[in-house]
């Protein structure tokens, strides 16, 4: 499914994911390094490199960027980024980062976290963590930001992902930050409503997820 017209303010998955063909991070990123007519790939990744029922990887191009991890992509795409990709993006740069790469512990599109699948695809999950090293691989500092709030707990099976996130990211030297406070819970905060000057502070990963 592509993306025509004006920009689609919500997301609601109507195909199951399966049945959708090659699911390849690596496939999907070699057509998204390739030149565009849609947007300009010296600026923009978006893996896939257009919209469709899932989304491995949507940032700006730069030396150092930061990797943002939230739950679930919705409707953002180049040039057309939702408050939380904006804020994401203010973050990064007001934190020091010439760019930024949003990830997502769930790869599959749906504005309301509540439409997700409630069965877990391990196929999606295993090219999403696919995305999330080849991101680890190609930034200076690794750092990654821990995005995804009180939403986790919207499926059982995503803590699972975020520790598969936590091996890959471990295995890479990664360094895992949040930013604002946490939530009653113990959840890093979601990206939306940060102040601009918001400063990144350590995140222990592995003391959050023996919580």
């Amino acid at each position: 499914m592509r993306q025509e017209g004006t920009a689609i303010r919500h997301h609601t998955p109507s195909a199951d994911i399966r049945t959708l063909g090659d699911l390849s991070f690596d496939a999907a990123l070699e057509a998204a390094l390739r030149p565009c007519a849609e947007y300009d790939t010296a600026k923009w990744l978006f893996v896939p490199n257009y919209y469709t029922e899932y989304r491995y990887i949507l940032g700006t191009r730069g030396e150092n960027p930061l990797l943002c991890i939230g739950i679930n992509p919705s409707t953002a795409a180049p040039e057309k980024l939702d408050p939380t990709l904006k804020s994401v993006e203010r973050i990064a740069l007001g934190n020091g980062f010439d760019s930024f790469v949003m990830l997502n512990v769930c790869a599959q599109r749906a504005t309301s976290p509540d439409d997700m699948d409630t069965r877990f695809n391990e196929r999606l999950h295993r090219e999403n963590l696919r995305a999330f090293e080849w991101c680890l691989a190609h930034c200076a500092q690794r750092t990654v930001w821990a995005a995804w709030g009180n939403i986790i707990e919207k499926r059982g099976w995503l803590t699972d992902c975020v520790r598969d996130f936590r091996a890959v990211g471990t295995a890479q030297g990664a360094r895992w930050v949040r930013c604002g406070p946490v939530s009653k819970k113990g959840h890093p905060h979601h990206p939306l409503y940060l102040r601009r000057d918001e400063p990144l502070i350590p995140f222990d990963i592995d003391e959050y997820l023996r919580m």
